[in-house]
């Protein structure tokens, strides 16, 4: 493969379910493994150095959503590639020959970490890139890729939205085991699963409330926003006062991966299952607490 273009990979896909019967859409967006082979020319780093950016696997773990009903759109664009979970132009300037335009944000927090939407370091810190990229090469990446994206996830939500009068967005992350150290709960060693909802600002506090249920009820560690209150994706499409619910759910990889060698571990089958359960109850009391607004707006 040489790159993202109308000749080469796709870069993301729909993965529908044979009737589409849950008002929900699933979305993976940095669960993408496929490297081109003109990133890895311009790259300084080993393919497992790069993986080390990814959400492992995440689309697979949770693709029983399918089975319940309800689509999913999953990246095969790599996160160290492109990550559409960023404002469209966060870029920063110390990665691109010449001044950027003055419409690019080049000050916000993920910027400076060099996770911006074309990032300039992967999870671990190390620099991607040999030298320093033309702008033009960013504004390529965006129009091929991140603008059909987030225009097909608003259609997916716009279609939804349309048939059932609300929407649940469940936006699905995975986060190193040592994220959480700094903000665990007084007696806990780790946490399973973080919710983000933006402090209430992106999801009904019912509906979070309910998926915390669930996945404690399956005998996992919960806590909300801390550290992850949801990105990009989150903010741009959760309105819960105008019926968009978007609701980020980062899993712990050591639940279901070899952090180091990123190998699945033999956990990964039985989170499979087990966050198929948890999926199909929280699609069947979504569907029934949005029942209501679909039958008025008939």
């Amino acid at each position: 493969m040489t790159s993202f273009s109308d000749s080469g990979p796709a870069p993301f896909e729909i993965l529908a379910p044979p009737q589409w019967l849950a008002p929900a859409v699933f979305n993976s967006p940095h669960s993408g493994r496929i490297y081109a082979e003109s990133f890895m020319r311009q790259s300084r780093l080993s393919p497992l150095s790069l993986r080390k950016s990814e959400d492992c696997y995440v689309d697979e773990l949770f693709r029983a959503c399918i089975d319940h009903g309800a689509p999913m759109l999953r990246a095969h664009a790599p996160r160290s590639y492109i990550d559409v979970n960023r404002e469209p132009y966060e870029l920063d300037p110390r990665m691109f020959t010449g001044e950027l335009p003055g419409y690019v944000n080049t000050t916000s927090p993920r910027v400076a970490g060099g996770l911006g939407t074309i990032p300039r370091v992967v999870a671990e810190g190390e620099e991607i890139y040999r030298g320093r990229l033309d702008f033009a090469e960013a504004v390529r990446r965006i129009d091929q890729i991140y603008v059909p994206y987030h225009r097909t996830l608003s259609a997916l939500l716009g279609e939804v939205m349309a048939k059932a009068g609300q929407v649940l967005l469940v936006d699905c992350h995975s986060m190193p085991s040592s994220a959480t150290q700094h903000v665990l709960p007084p007696g806990e060693d780790c946490v399973d699963i973080v919710l983000g909802d933006r402090f209430g600002a992106s999801c009904d506090e019912s509906i979070t409330e309910l998926a915390e249920e669930l996945f404690i009820s399956a005998g996992l560690r919960v806590i909300r926003n801390k550290p992850y209150a949801g990105g990009f994706i989150t903010q741009n499409h959760g309105a819960p006062l105008r019926g968009r619910h978007a609701l980020q759910i980062e899993v712990n990889r050591a639940l279901y991966m070899n952090e180091a060698t990123l190998e699945k571990t033999r956990n990964f089958w039985h989170l499979q299952d087990l966050l198929g359960r948890v999926i199909g109850n929280l699609l069947a009391e979504v569907e029934q607490r949005f029942e209501p607004q679909r039958l008025a707006a008939e």
